[in-house]
């Protein structure tokens, strides 16, 4: 089984929110490589961008792998060269500044999700969302820990300070989970923009319902039309059963609410 047996159908969104001035997110819909990232900069005005555009730069250049672990070894080995890079920058202006990554890859029947920060991956399978990713952030960590509940999260004073990132560090912190694809997939990259604003029910409600384009862009009329208060960018995949053919695409959306 391979990309082509097991065809993508995917489409990418981004747009800056109805409150900051850029657009400090990244993505990437490469479906011909099995590859699909969102990234959130941070840093500040003219940094943050630069870190996610970084993480994406690198990764547009991974080409077509021969097998799942070649895969994953241009992902790792461009997401080095990114980390690098942004720490270079950091130095000459002396400052920290870094980048989330989600990132999906897709080859012979199998899929891995690697992710920093808190940009997340879902998986839609049999009407059912999961969340794959799991945050790297304070957070999550007090969760985990029994420290605060659930509802306490919601409104956590710092509730959106993340532990990992790419760039932040010599060393990079990536987590990862893999497993087998399966004909009806529908996997969701997003940043934190999303989910900000936008529930885990409604995110699957709007993924089954339409086409990627279509969906992304509902999911982005809804974000803006609540408030828009971060960056927001959304990448989904739709897993065809052999019949369907793949598409690439791109769009932009405008007007809050």
């Amino acid at each position: 089984m391979n990309n082509v047996a097991l065809p993508f159908e995917s489409f990418g969104v981004s747009h800056r929110g109805c409150v900051r001035e850029l657009n400090e997110d990244s993505y990437l819909v490469e479906p011909e490589t099995g590859l699909w990232v969102v990234a959130d900069g941070m840093g500040g005005h003219d940094a943050g961008e630069v870190a996610s555009a970084s993480i994406v730069d690198h990764l547009a250049t991974i080409g077509i792998a021969s097998s799942a672990p070649d895969l994953r070894a241009r992902f790792e080995d461009r997401l080095s060269r990114a980390n690098a890079e942004i720490r270079r920058i950091s130095e000459s202006r002396g400052v920290t500044i870094g980048s989330t990554v989600a990132a999906l890859l897709a080859m012979d029947g199998r899929f891995a999700c690697l992710w920093a920060g808190d940009s997340r991956v879902y998986l839609i399978r049999n009407a059912s969302i999961s969340q794959i990713s799991k945050d790297h952030t304070e957070v999550q960590e007090l969760l985990d820990r029994g420290m605060i509940s659930a509802a306490e999260a919601l409104t956590w004073p710092r509730r959106n300070v993340i532990t990992h990132a790419v760039g932040v560090s010599d060393e990079i912190v990536v987590d990862f989970q893999q497993g087998e694809i399966m004909p009806g997939d529908i996997f969701v990259l997003s940043t934190d923009g999303l989910t900000a604003h936008v529930t885990d029910a409604e995110i699957e409600a709007a993924a089954v319902s339409a086409t990627p384009q279509a969906a992304c862009e509902n999911l982005l009329q809804m974000v803006l039309a609540r408030g828009g208060t971060d960056n927001v960018t959304i990448v989904l995949v739709k897993i065809g059963d052999g019949r369907n053919g793949a598409y690439l695409g791109a769009s932009r959306a405008e007007g809050c609410g």
